[in-house]
């Protein structure tokens, strides 16, 4: 009776459609926020306004031209490794021997750049600097990566151990027979200013910036439309595909782990020669544990990393002013690192579960 009045019954309904969230905003706004919270529950639980301290980060490392400045000098390695580890992740393979290939780049081209500017002209000698970084680093990429091809050896295990004696050779080294005499701190000899990168025009920040953007951009291109890029992705989302397409599965992985540990010993030695000018033994900023959470937030995606690039390292700028400012902990940048990385985690976790119902 009541179809013939016209009502359907309630058993016969359409089931009530969900609206669907992109999945940018559930996989990385989400966890970024989420983390923003938490941290700022941390930062309420030891005293500081959450607000004043998140406005003061922006007003530094944002706002003022200065504090700009620093930021974007300060994610032109950021850009670099995370490119490297697009790279690498994209692939199904896991380069966390990043930060120790960072080191031997910035070792070398700290090394050779003081004596090559005095024996050549500055353009080439600083090109042939940030290319022996690269090359440094795609030799201490080469034995987990042969590893992994020849013995099907864990790469995570075996990169993560190079990592770990790229710093102890790094202070060996500096320490024994690279060091400046001159300095009372152990380190290389230093580049002049002047025989550093050119900055761009106007501003204090260097050109590496524009290497590091056009770095992301043609490994984002390469990976999403070049078949080379269409056999790293294979290899990352089917290995015995990729064999029997006759991709090369061993010597495909072999190329990918030394092309990103090129560019990881690229962004070590960019940064020596732009910025920084010398390698102390000391000098270890654990770039790779950053960069790590950027690559997955940006979904592997090298348009996404810049602006994740972009954010964190105004963070870093701002944070550092904040920490002596506002009497916060120097490492409090880290702690909203390691929220992210949770927050991430769960909601990769939710997504998988909510695809499969």
């Amino acid at each position: 009776m009541s179809e013939a009045a016209g009502i359907t019954p309630v058993s016969r309904l359409p089931p009530r459609s969900r609206v669907p969230v992109p999945p940018f905003v559930g996989t990385t706004l989400v966890p970024i926020v989420l983390a923003l919270v938490a941290g700022g529950l941390v930062l309420a639980a030891i005293g500081t306004d959450p607000l004043a301290y998140y406005a003061y980060v922006l007003e530094r490392g944002l706002l003022r031209l200065r504090g700009l400045q620093a930021t974007l000098v300060h994610m032109i390695p950021l850009l670099i490794l995370g490119a490297a580890l697009i790279v690498s992740f994209r692939s199904g393979l896991w380069n966390l021997g990043i930060d120790g290939q960072y080191m031997l780049g910035m070792l070398t081209a700290g090394a050779l750049a003081p004596h090559l500017v005095q024996a050549m002209p500055l353009a080439p000698a600083l090109g042939l600097s940030a290319l022996a970084g690269g090359v440094a680093g795609t030799l201490w990429a080469l034995p987990p990566a042969w590893l992994r091809a020849r013995h099907g050896t864990n790469e995570v295990i075996s990169g993560l151990m190079m990592s770990l004696i790229a710093t102890s050779l790094v202070a060996a080294l500096v320490k024994l027979w690279l060091r400046d005499p001159a300095s009372l701190e152990p380190q290389t000899l230093t580049l002049a200013v002047g025989d550093r990168l050119p900055m761009i025009p106007g501003t204090d920040v260097n050109v590496g910036l524009v290497l590091a953007l056009l770095v992301v951009l043609g490994v984002h291109a390469m990976m999403t439309r070049t078949a080379a890029g269409l056999r790293f992705r294979v290899l990352g989302l089917n290995p015995a595909a990729a064999r029997h397409a006759g991709f090369g599965g061993p010597v495909l992985a072999m190329s990918v782990l030394c092309l990103s540990g090129f560019l990881g010993g690229l962004a070590g030695s960019v940064e020596l020669i732009g910025a920084l000018g010398k390698m102390q033994a000391s000098w270890n900023p654990a770039y790779g544990f950053a960069v790590v959470p950027l690559v997955f937030l940006s979904r592997f995606n090298g348009l996404a990393l810049i602006l994740l690039a972009f954010a964190f390292s105004v963070l870093e700028i701002g944070g550092a002013s904040a920490a002596t400012r506002l009497d916060v902990p120097q490492d409090f940048t880290l702690v909203l690192v390691g929220f992210v990385l949770i927050f991430l985690a769960l909601a990769e976790y939710l997504a998988q579960r909510r695809a499969e119902t």
